[in-house]
């Protein structure tokens, strides 16, 4: 990775974006991607579209979505301790004892999530911790002097952990889901800038805001584009870690390449394109099957307006909605090359019906 694509990257991971307050982070965004499309537009809750050549009649898009699970909170005792509600899919059982940033208009206040020592604690009868049960300590000893720090029900709360890179092969942080998606996307508009590349087609590249709790950015915008073909980009599961089944998540690994899903809200024949140049330029690929939905914003683009040619290039990722989130760089490469290679094999008007 040449290094100012890494600086970003490692830029873009660290500032927080929670779902529904995304705007610091898709100006970061912007602000690299810029240089390489041609114009820009930001929709009402914020998911920004960096357009090339905006003319084009045809339009295909390739999508990734900005925002990371976090916590609002939802009640503040007479001590001045929190109890929260969750922002999108925030896991409990991982809060004990992280360091936490509450984000108010007087700036960051530091908090950590308390959790009473093992020495007190009747161990044998321990249980999970749940949203009931965690809470945050700000250092504040009664309400007041929590408000007086500018914090009140409603602040967001996310995890202050940073971005590192683990035995010099994989990428390790808190919100790799999904703005690695973002990196990735915006790296195969400058690819396409820097080699000099004419799309015969108008390419959005969406990153979206709002998926985390329902697709909602993808199905906002995916009506406002109204495109002909859509390559979304996430996370998958690697399930190579102790306790998955591989009955169940599937036999996926990081290190062995993007993953391509089949499922209904996949279009086959966008998907054996995409299979097909995997296979032309020997970018390794696993495959995976998704149920009903694919559980990503493939399935906002797919389903909207008359129906959009859509097709899934996961990254397999470990440890997903925790804060040490874990890809492979070489699949962080490879998955932004397949989505690059796949779309110059796209044509003006392709056709992507299965008969006509």
């Amino acid at each position: 990775m040449r290094p100012e694509s890494f600086e970003f990257l490692q830029k873009y991971l660290n500032n927080p974006s929670p779902t529904g307050f995304e705007k610091e982070g898709q100006k970061l965004w912007l602000d690299y991607i810029k240089p390489y499309i041609d114009e820009y537009f930001v929709d009402t809750y914020g998911t920004v579209v960096g357009v090339i050549n905006p003319e084009a009649k045809y339009k295909v898009v390739i999508e990734a979505h900005a925002d990371e699970i976090s916590y609002f909170v939802n009640y503040i005792t007479k001590e001045g301790y929190l109890y929260l509600r969750r922002n999108g899919g925030s896991d409990p059982l991982v809060a004990p004892s992280k360091r936490v940033n509450i984000h108010t208009s007087k700036g960051i206040v530091k908090a950590v999530f308390g959790w009473p020592a093992i020495h007190v604690r009747k161990v044998e009868q321990d249980k999970a911790p749940t949203i009931e049960t965690v809470f945050l300590d700000c250092g504040a000893s009664s309400a007041d002097e929590v408000a007086e720090m500018g914090i009140h029900v409603g602040s967001v709360v996310t995890f202050e952990d940073e971005f590192t890179v683990l035995n010099e092969r994989f990428y390790v942080g808190r919100a790799l889901d999904n703005r690695v998606g973002g990196f990735m996307i915006a790296e195969v508009a400058r690819m396409l800038k820097e080699n000099g590349k004419t799309l015969p087609f108008g390419l959005y590249v969406v990153n979206a805001v709002q998926e985390e709790i329902g697709l909602r950015g993808a199905e906002m915008i995916a009506h406002r584009i109204n495109p002909d073909v859509a390559i979304i980009t996430d996370v998958t599961h690697d399930s190579q870690s102790p306790m998955y089944d591989k009955k169940t998540a599937g036999d996926i690994s990081c290190g062995k390449g993007p993953v391509i899903t089949y499922g209904p809200a996949v279009q086959n024949n966008l998907r054996d394109l995409i299979i097909k140049t995997a296979e032309d330029t020997e970018i390794p690929f696993q495959r995976a099957a998704a149920t009903r939905a694919t559980g990503t914003d493939t399935d906002a683009f797919a389903y909207s307006g008359s129906g959009v040619a859509s097709a899934l290039i996961s990254l397999p990722l470990k440890y997903m909605h925790t804060t040490v989130e874990t890809v492979h760089k070489d699949d962080v490469e490879n998955v932004t090359k397949l989505i690059y290679e796949s779309l110059l094999r796209i044509e003006d008007g392709h056709d992507f019906r299965y008969f006509s």
